[in-house]
């Protein structure tokens, strides 16, 4: 099944809140309820991938969500199934660290090069786009991007559930 076809089971629930975030324990249903299959599961439009169990990640993929005019991406919890199945190359490690985008043609960009990415394909981001992408700077806003993520949980001043927070609180 073509990823696509794929909607957010909140969105059928909650037609009053089009941006909600996936819950935790729902998993990915296709138009007909049905389980997403894992093999072609990121086709069809970008992939955002985020640790759903952190406040502060899922206010930004709302923030995202609301930058998303035209709805062209999807967003799906780390803490899915479906990521682990449709990405074996990316460990449970990787995922934590930072936010991935996987295209469509399965090319992967994390951290720093998932906003760049972001950049080009949101037009409400496209303004920042030329500062993201000035040549030679990418190691810069990598570096950036690794200390604002290991300190995310401090920044925001938000408790995460079943103790996620903890797990990069002690990073520094």
């Amino acid at each position: 099944m073509e990823f696509g076809l794929l909607i957010m089971a909140s969105d059928l629930r909650e037609p009053s809140m089009p941006h909600s975030v996936t819950p935790l324990n729902e998993p990915i249903r296709d138009v007909a309820g049905n389980l997403a299959g894992d093999q072609g599961a990121f086709r069809g439009s970008p992939t955002v991938i985020y640790d759903g169990q952190c406040n502060f990640c899922i206010s930004q993929i709302n923030n995202l969500k609301r930058l998303d005019l035209w709805r062209t991406l999807q967003f799906v919890s780390l803490h899915d199934p479906l990521v682990k199945s449709a990405c074996p190359d990316l460990s449970f490690e990787q995922l934590m660290e930072e936010m991935w985008v996987v295209t469509p043609d399965g090319s992967k960009f994390g951290g720093a090069d998932a906003l760049r990415y972001l950049s080009r394909k949101l037009p409400l981001l496209w303004p920042v786009a030329p500062l993201l992408h000035i040549p030679a700077s990418r190691p810069l806003w990598a570096w950036m991007y690794r200390k604002v993520a290991q300190r995310r949980y401090a920044i925001a001043g938000k408790n995460c559930s079943e103790g996620t927070c903890s797990l990069h609180g002690r990073k520094s």
